[in-house]
């Protein structure tokens, strides 16, 4: 998901793809750069919903090297305060729960 709790267009397409599988699977070479970037051709990339900015996760395989899409989500830093704020509740819960028989 972005930021707005959105999910990116190349995840909606890598899941679609977990749930059929290829009659073809494409093949192309690429070239690695004297800095190591890779360029994936743009039929690869239409094929998998892949977008500019997307995250990708390179994994070593005994078959070589697997690129998949990555999914990132938001992470949230609390402060002393929020965190205090959370285990006031909680007691405050936990009160109800008691009284409830719970």
């Amino acid at each position: 998901m972005d930021t707005e709790g959105r999910i990116p267009g190349g995840l909606k397409r890598l899941a679609a793809m977990q749930q059929c599988s290829y009659a073809a699977i494409m093949t192309r070479t690429i070239t690695l750069t004297s800095r190591g970037s890779l360029t994936l051709p743009a039929a690869i990339r239409k094929e998998l919903g892949l977008s500019p900015n997307d995250l990708m996760i390179a994994e070593t395989t005994p078959e070589g090297i697997l690129l998949k899409p990555a999914i990132a989500t938001p992470l949230e830093l609390y402060s002393e305060d929020r965190i205090r704020e959370f285990e006031s509740e909680e007691k405050k819960l936990e009160g109800v729960l008691k009284r409830k028989g719970r």
